[in-house]
């Protein structure tokens, strides 16, 4: 097998995991996500990484309080079986990434149209966790690029003001890797999807917004065993293929939120469901 070159400040690598936890798009729901945690938390063992797939903003009320529970969890997962901080890695969803977007929306060609976008897709949830407000966004929206600013320079002082959020928020990923210890098998996990006609390097949005549907994975994605997704945009639940699986249980939307065990080998051991 060939090795794989990624640009690692936009993919990470996660080399040895005899296991990986992959977390589905929990989308502010922290509750549902501390209960996951502790059913994790019971089954971790040495060796196991893991993997947050995204869309952890968004649509819920307790955004906040999401973004707390993954900081925590992830550094007593690491302090309670001596692993490595790259042995647990968070993903860029599209709520991240429109939230990203929000923060610059000074520099849109439209920013009153591209900010109705995000709130149809549930960004408004975002705003209002970090004490921002989106009539106000509005309004400086249609005002002008120095009221915009102005506007998108308050929600980002916010997002500061609670310890950790913008340092995990410049540290996501777009996708993640893993690969066996025998190197002989690799697993691709993703926040939608990808355009299976393109490299890894050249995703792009695709990771996000991609062009396909889920069911049309045929066979597998280049040399990876199993393509593993945390949000399907039509919410059809929790779905495994040969070589595709998706862990979103529809948390934020009215579902619940689910996470999936895989051995190194790409196989679906267990599903979690809260």
């Amino acid at each position: 097998m060939s090795p794989i070159v990624v640009n690692q400040s936009k993919i990470a690598i996660l080399r040895g995991g005899r296991r990986v936890w992959a977390v589905g798009a929990a989308h502010g729901e922290a509750d549902r996500l501390r209960r996951l945690h502790r059913m994790i938390a019971d089954r971790f063992e040495p060796g196991d990484r893991l993997v947050y797939l995204g869309n952890f903003l968004g649509h819920g009320e307790a955004v906040v309080e999401t973004v707390d529970e993954i900081l925590y969890f992830r550094s007593a997962v690491i302090a309670a079986h001596g692993m490595f901080a790259a042995d647990v890695t968070v993903l860029r969803g599209a709520q991240e990434e429109m939230w990203h977007k929000l923060l610059q929306l000074q520099l849109a060609l439209n920013p009153a149209d591209v900010l109705a976008w995000m709130l149809d897709q549930g960004v408004g949830a975002t705003i209002a966790a970090y004490g921002g407000s989106v009539d106000e966004g509005r309004v400086a929206a249609r005002a002008g690029a120095a009221s915009c600013a102005r506007w998108t320079s308050d929600l980002r002082d916010r997002v500061n003001a609670s310890a950790g959020h913008t340092q995990i928020m410049s540290a996501l990923r777009r996708a993640a890797v893993n690969i066996s210890e025998d190197e002989q098998s690799r697993m691709l996990f993703v926040n939608a999807g990808i355009d299976p006609a393109r490299p890894l390097e050249t995703q792009k949005d695709s990771f996000w917004w991609p062009p396909g549907d889920l069911d049309d994975f045929k066979e597998p994605y280049g040399s990876f065993a199993r393509l593993v997704c945390g949000y399907d945009r039509q919410n059809r639940g929790v779905r495994e293929t040969p070589f595709m699986v998706s862990l979103d249980g529809g948390a934020g939307r009215g579902g619940f939120l689910a996470a999936g065990c895989f051995a190194a080998g790409g196989e679906l051991i267990e599903t979690l469901e809260v």
